[in-house]
């Protein structure tokens, strides 16, 4: 196995943007609870929270994946539309959920991306 002690951005499971967006995932499934919605706000806020939590997951075990941390940019994206496209826009707590963290899981695979890349590269220069 690759030596990966290079630097903190190779180790997998530190990097705090990941863990942010495990986090966000893991509100916007739970916030289903105490967030009214209807049935395309919640099927929302679930699959794209859980989609969150499994591409977070990805790039903590694989802190070179380029690919998870646009897949982050990717949902956020999707999850601030979402209240247009689905139809939910008139739920306000649905869709503020929604657009703060679909804006805040952008930002943070936006701010892993520089690492990801580094320990992309530290990976690749191995092979």
């Amino acid at each position: 196995m690759a030596d990966r002690s290079s630097g903190s951005t190779a180790k997998p499971w530190v990097r705090w943007q990941d863990w942010v967006g495990v986090v966000l995932g893991a509100y916007l499934i739970i916030g289903t609870l105490w967030t009214p919605t209807n049935g395309a706000a919640m099927s929302a806020m679930i699959v794209l929270g859980a989609l969150l939590v499994l591409a977070s997951v990805w790039s903590l075990a694989m802190p070179g994946s380029m690919t998870s941390e646009y897949c982050h940019m990717l949902l956020g994206a999707l999850l601030f539309i979402s209240p247009w496209v689905l139809g939910y826009s008139a739920l306000m707590g649905a869709s503020w959920t929604s657009w703060i963290v679909g804006v805040l899981a952008v930002l943070a695979g936006a701010a892993a991306l520089p690492e990801a890349n580094a320990a992309h590269r530290g990976i690749a220069g191995q092979h």
